[in-house]
């Protein structure tokens, strides 16, 4: 196969293009720089199946030859990235998916969307299901992230629907490392960060908001086989388990051995009150589920972030 990953510099995007590289297939990546970084693909410089664009999937795009594939991975994907570029968030959900699936309408290629949990906003419903509708704030701080990937679903579903295109979407849960920046505002590389720096870690509210951790290989090999043999509908993929906030930091300390402590400042407006995700379809479609535990995982990033220089 020959796919286009759009965001391909990026920390899912380039982890995606080492899988379908891995699998023998060829990718393009296209990547403009704003939040990916050119480091997580110099590994694959010189790689004659991997060849790279530096371009913006929200201005006009061209691609010469056949595609059998286009995932659309790009846009900023946590807070401080899409709170410092909300209208580049708004436009790459919006006018990138545009030009990103008529490019795959042209080459008649499979398109698949990254979308996130986000879409269900603060829930209501928990566990939260793929059926859930959400429930978000348009014209809040996190409203240009969380409505540019609903905009992006519906503009899918679309272009499936009126075209007879065949489509993905996948909703990923919170993923991290390798290949995070440390200083992205994630709540995993957070901690670690600050424990290892000798820092306080800062939680908000009380720390009872629940999340559920993926590692990043499980979320890919989910992301992978969705690709291959989904279906057109939204499929959840992320790590089951669920934990607050405030069990995590504790985790993160107990590992790094700092004796660090915490300490609470106010919660973010809008701000998930719980997350997690009810993956039965990933289950029966796609055989598929996280492996990697989160203790495990947190300790591989806790080496990780000791032995990398910060980026």
């Amino acid at each position: 196969m020959r796919v286009l990953i759009t965001g391909a510099a990026g920390f899912l995007g380039s982890h995606l293009s080492d899988r379908f590289l891995a699998d023998g297939h060829s990718v393009i990546g296209l990547d403009n720089f704003i939040t990916g970084n050119p480091e997580n693909i110099a590994h694959l410089v010189g790689n004659p199946r991997f060849e790279f664009v530096r371009h913006n999937i929200s201005t006009y795009t061209y691609v010469a030859g056949p595609l059998d594939g286009v995932l659309h991975f790009a846009s900023p994907a946590s807070p401080v990235d899409y709170l410092e570029h909300p209208i580049a968030t708004l436009k790459v959900g919006a006018l990138g998916t545009h030009n990103a699936l008529g490019l795959a309408l042209a080459k008649k290629a499979r398109f698949f969307l990254a979308s996130t949990s986000e879409v269900y906003g603060d829930p209501l419903e928990h566990p939260q299901t793929e059926s859930y509708w959400g429930n978000v704030n348009p014209i809040g701080p996190r409203g240009v992230y969380d409505e540019a990937k609903r905009f992006a679903e519906a503009m899918t579903m679309a272009y499936h629907r009126y075209h007879g295109m065949d489509t993905r979407i996948v909703r990923i849960f919170n993923t991290y490392r390798p290949r995070m920046r440390p200083n992205d505002g994630r709540v995993v590389s957070n901690f670690i960060v600050q424990a290892l720096s000798n820092q306080p870690l800062t939680i908000y509210g009380d720390g009872s908001q629940t999340r559920s951790f993926c590692y990043v290989a499980d979320e890919v090999e989910g992301i992978y086989r969705l690709f291959m043999r989904g279906d057109n509908n939204p499929t959840n993929i992320g790590n089951p388990n669920e934990f607050t906030v405030r069990q995590l930091a504790e985790l993160v300390i107990e590992l790094t051995r700092t004796g660090a402590t915490i300490v609470e400042r106010e919660l973010p407006v809008d701000d998930p009150k719980v997350r997690q995700p009810d993956i039965r379809r990933a289950r029966e479609m796609l055989g598929w589920e996280p492996a990697v535990s989160l203790r495990g995982a947190v300790t591989r990033t806790i080496e990780d972030l000791r032995s990398a220089p910060a980026r």
